[in-house]
């Protein structure tokens, strides 16, 4: 089996062990489950195809099923959105290989200046393999500063999963952390080829203890909206409802903003972290020794 089937085989498998026979609407049989959710003839009777069908489809031996077929599946494993593009991904991508771009990506000028315009809030453009392509004053303020790292080194996964500050000033980081990982893994299926996304997951398996579980558990999602908190050293808890757009003419860029409600706790919170934190003039060609967010401290509590 090749890579290709057995990345099928692990996601069907890991599919139809999270579905029991409850949720799946069938009656106990009475026989002992050797292992926890459906069987393949269960999966395969719920699809309306043969068992032996099936199980060549999770052993990597039929890679092309019909649109019917994959609907029919999806719906038997109770595949959601992003599961099912990856599945779709999976089985219907050509077999051979197709390598993906490995050149840096750009962000155009007009949504260099959407970000300026967004200083209110913290906003960013994401790009593949999840890099931080770029990032406006208060997104840098509140997560950390890509523009201060080495190109290669500005990505979300690399800083939710080895950044030890991003423990300490991500609200609910487990979750947080798996769910990015699971937008690495949907990315794995469309770019099965992509090396630069191979080396990220690389360095992650040898970095993280908590990847190889999560990257294991082949789940996967398409980011758009929800919520999140982050802790602030100088202003504390602050509480956002970000929105992820794709990015006009650019399939492959997606506009990150992190919502307030208006009069909230954090929208005062990042009006008084704008004033405190903005470039002064007298200290633009003479920076004050250590982090940027040890300076930050220092100057809201007066300590010159």
């Amino acid at each position: 089996m090749d890579d290709r089937g057995r990345e099928l085989a692990d996601f069907l498998r890991t599919c139809r062990a999270r579905v029991t026979p409850g949720q799946a609407g069938l009656p106990e049989d009475g026989r002992a489950r050797r292992v926890p959710g459906l069987r393949r003839d269960e999966v395969a009777r719920l699809a309306g195809v043969s068992t032996e069908y099936y199980t060549r489809l999770e052993q990597g031996r039929a890679l092309n099923p019909s649109p019917e077929v994959l609907e029919a599946l999806a719906g038997a494993l109770r595949l959601g959105a992003s599961e099912r593009e990856h599945l779709t991904d999976l089985l219907a991508r050509p077999a051979p290989a197709r390598r993906a771009p490995d050149g840096s990506q750009r962000v155009r000028p007009g949504l260099h200046l959407m970000l300026q315009t967004l200083d209110h809030v913290p906003a960013f453009i994401l790009g593949r393999r999840t890099d931080v392509l770029a990032s406006n004053r208060l997104a840098r303020e509140v997560l950390t500063d890509f523009d201060a790292l080495p190109a290669p080194r500005r990505n979300l996964a690399l800083y939710y999963l080895l950044d030890p500050e991003a423990r300490q000033c991500v609200g609910d980081w487990e979750r947080i952390a798996a769910e990015t990982v699971a937008i690495l893994r949907l990315e794995a299926g469309r770019n099965p080829h992509d090396r630069r996304l191979a080396d990220l997951v690389g360095e992650l398996t040898l970095k993280s203890p908590e990847f190889s579980t999560w990257w294991n558990d082949h789940r996967v999602l398409r980011r758009t909206h929800g919520a999140k908190t982050y802790h602030h050293p100088l202003v504390g808890d602050l509480h956002f409802f970000y929105e992820s757009f794709q990015a006009p003419g650019e399939g492959d860029q997606s506009l990150c903003v992190y919502n307030v409600e208006p009069g909230s706790e954090t929208a005062r919170s990042l009006q008084l972290l704008t004033s405190w934190t903005a470039p002064q003039p007298d200290t633009l060609s003479r920076p004050e020794p250590g982090t940027p967010r040890e300076r930050q401290v220092r100057d809201a509590s007066g300590d010159r």
